[in-house]
């Protein structure tokens, strides 16, 4: 087989192969390139750059099985035996995603045993399983976004032969599977990339960043762009959460975003299956989500922090760091109409204006992502407490019927579903004791500048503990209030799948009352209305029409005509008449 790495600038170039080495033979492009007989699936190797005796594992390295500093193995996903031939994918539109990450999904935290758990997914009524980060990372534990060998999905969970047998057992129970793709940062520990070449431009908060406009990025880029075609054609990936793409620098005329999407689509129409890109972004900018025709990056979607904003910020009162401007009613019933609440208004915490108004005629909700929780706004908080930490089973369901009973794409995070109790929290473990040290005081310092107190205890991200309680405890489901909650999730993922209005996405077609007073809110989603009391007392609703059913409610509901009313701290969805 043949051998090929990127190395501009460099006299020598050997691949460490079978006990010897071998020159590669430079092109006037940077690769270097050599044909090794025998050589295939399976087979160890590394490249030593000039005089330096140190081996070094391949940029582009599908497999490590002994850790991100040591030799490559060759790994060719087309050995697997996939099943999934007849596999059509899963579009996006009407779809319900859920978060979870691999390492703490189950007790034993690996591939194989997630897919021992997949089928809770198919009875709760998920369609695509959002898998955190899987790219190799030094350290038996990560959150995933510390990755530096962005190729090979990491021997912590079980390696690229595991990954393919998850992403086969989706499709085999018709989910598809979305992969955390970090392209603006790599992890602190094993990132070799700048001695192959001018792979990195600088620093941002979280390490060294990408060079995508400067000298040499032509290649740099490529590694990007050939990263995504290879999780999506390779590994039969349905798609793609992009990291924090506000943080990728990038002054060239077509931004690299667009350039990822514009080759996605080619692959799409080549696999004839639906392939999503879904940004992380903290721009409030939709042109993210605008096709190219009309200017836009055309991704397919992105998150939307504002509505988890006001969501969060109004069910438990919080108002500290980023929350100051959220959590009244008529500002969630702004964002829930308009997508992003910061529309080119002012933003307190950024001590500036921020956003750019969505075309709600134009764009459909389906674009967007929200949620009631995710892993950074559980894992950045302080303790990684999550909301069923604060609130009651029945502002829980609250919660997950406004998400549910929205035009946006709902996104759960893992646990969610039963109330989970157990926190999920920031933890990694580097072998570099110093490095340990640094991520220890720098989460406390990030902490405070959100708004947490500086002098709270802050779990040690390093310590074991930290990790093993951030497993979920797949004993809650079974038990109440646990069961209940569980249930409910199960009805409005179910209803939202059978009612049409529920999963219509265009934004202006959604009506929102609210009454700050009384703590309701209702959704008008065309024939249907969806009746939320977020106040501790009973509270009634005056509709539009007389009702004709009560399709789903969480606690008994009185209906008189065109009046509602419902005990606190519950909601309903009734059909209206005619």
């Amino acid at each position: 087989m043949e051998f090929e790495v990127w190395a501009p600038g460099r006299n020598r170039v050997q691949v460490e192969i079978d006990g010897g080495r071998r020159d590669l033979t430079s092109e006037p492009d940077g690769w270097w390139r050599v044909e090794v007989p025998g050589a295939g699936h399976g087979t160890d190797y590394a490249y030593l750059l000039d005089d330096d005796p140190t081996p070094l594992p391949d940029p582009r390295s599908r497999h490590q099985p002994h850790g991100v500093h040591r030799p490559s193995r060759v790994y060719r996903p087309e050995t697997f035996a996939w099943t999934d031939h007849a596999w059509t994918g899963r579009a996006l539109p009407g779809s319900v995603v859920y978060e979870l990450h691999v390492g703490t999904f189950t007790p034993a935290g690996t591939f194989d045993s997630a897919i021992e758990r997949l089928d809770h997914l198919v009875g709760l009524g998920v369609d695509l399983v959002e898998v955190l980060p899987v790219n190799a990372f030094d350290g038996p534990r990560n959150w995933g976004y510390d990755g530096v060998l962005w190729y090979a999905a990491t021997e912590n969970y079980g390696g690229p032969d595991a990954f393919c047998r998850f992403v086969d057992s989706c499709h085999a129970r018709g989910l598809g599977v979305l992969l955390d793709a970090v392209y603006n940062h790599l992890g602190p520990s094993g990132a070799y990339l700048d001695r192959f070449g001018p792979y990195f431009a600088g620093r941002n908060i979280w390490g060294p960043t990408l060079n995508l406009d400067g000298p040499g990025s032509d290649q740099v880029r490529r590694y990007v762009i050939d990263n995504a075609l290879m999780w999506l054609r390779d590994f039969h990936v349905d798609g793609l959460r992009l990291d924090a793409v506000h943080a990728l620098v990038d002054t060239r005329a077509v931004h690299v975003l667009e350039e990822l999407a514009v080759e996605v689509a080619a692959l799409e129409a080549h696999v004839r299956r639906p392939l999503t890109l879904i940004a992380e972004s903290d721009l409030n900018n939709p042109r993210l989500v605008t096709a190219r025709e009309g200017g836009g990056y055309g991704l397919q979607a992105q998150w939307n922090d504002d509505v988890h904003h006001q969501l969060h910020a109004a069910l438990t009162g919080e108002r500290q760091g980023y929350y100051g401007d959220f959590g009244t009613l008529p500002g969630l019933a702004a964002t829930l109409r308009g997508a992003f609440f910061h529309a080119d208004t002012m933003s307190t915490f950024r001590g500036r204006h921020h956003g750019r108004p969505v075309n709600t005629a134009l764009t459909p909700g389906h674009r967007f992502l929200a949620y009631l929780q995710n892993h950074d706004q559980i894992g950045n908080r302080a303790t990684g407490d999550r909301i069923s930490a604060a609130l009651s089973p029945g502002l829980l369901a609250c919660g997950a019927a406004l998400v549910l009973c929205s035009p946006y794409t709902p996104m759960l995070f893992m646990g969610e579903e039963w109330g989970a109790r157990t926190p999920w929290r920031f933890f990694s473990h580097f072998p570099d004791a110093d490095l340990r040290e640094a991520i220890r005081r720098g989460r406390v310092e990030e902490f405070a500048e959100h708004g947490w107190d500086a002098g709270a205890e802050v779990p040690d991200p390093n310590a074991e503990r930290t990790f093993l309680d951030s497993k979920l405890d797949w004993t809650e489901p079974d038990r109440e209030p646990h069961a209940g909650l569980l249930r409910t999730y199960r009805e409005l993922i179910a209803l939202r799948r059978a009612r049409p209005e529920l999963s219509d996405p265009w934004l202006d077609r959604l009506g929102v009352e609210v009454d700050e007073a009384a703590r309701t809110v209702l959704l008008r989603r065309r024939g249907l209305r969806v009746l939320v009391n977020l106040g501790g007392t009973e509270a009634g609703f005056r509709l539009d029409g007389p009702v004709r059913d009560a399709l789903l409610a969480s606690a008994a509901v009185r209906v008189d005509g065109a009046k509602a009313a419902l005990p606190g701290e519950s909601f309903a969805v009734v059909e209206l008449e005619g």
